[in-house]
């Protein structure tokens, strides 16, 4: 599900996430043009990829927690190992997590053939998706990042 597009990238509540939605969350950043890893990445390119992951985590960790989450850290995992090119995964760590339990490594299948075959896990919800999209343009607007 889509949540907010920008000039260079998209940010997307996968339908199956990593994570699911009572243990943190999960989100990803794709660029609109694929590149192989962040060192093809130009300045313009790579200084609004930093900013988003920084919105899109402090947007996590305050949309979740006031829908009942307690999001405790925000991960951030630069990928490009099931699809070959760069995208971002952020993940949220709920303190009260059962499946992903806080402090520990996140344990996520190790082929695409093998969390294929898992059972889903529960998305965000489309109420997540909106209070996220809204938090993350106020953010934008805000004058830490405005002119980031």
């Amino acid at each position: 599900m889509l949540i907010l597009e920008t000039k260079h990238y998209e940010i997307l509540a996968p339908d199956r996430p990593h994570i699911a939605r009572g243990d943190g969350g999960h989100l990803i950043i794709n660029p609109k043009v694929a590149v192989e890893d962040r060192t093809q990445l130009n300045r313009e390119r790579a200084v609004e990829l930093m900013k988003l992951t920084m919105v899109a985590g402090a947007a996590m960790k305050t949309v979740l927690t006031q829908h009942g989450i307690d999001i405790g850290r925000i991960n951030y995992q630069d990928n490009g190992n099931w699809r070959p090119e760069l995208h971002v995964h952020i993940f949220g760590r709920a303190r009260g997590a059962s499946g992903q339990p806080y402090g520990h490594y996140l344990a996520i299948p190790r082929t695409p053939e093998a969390f294929r075959a898992h059972a889903p896990m529960q998305p965000l919800t489309a109420d997540d998706v909106a209070a996220l999209k809204a938090e993350m343009e106020r953010l934008l607007a805000s004058e830490k990042y405005r002119a980031f």
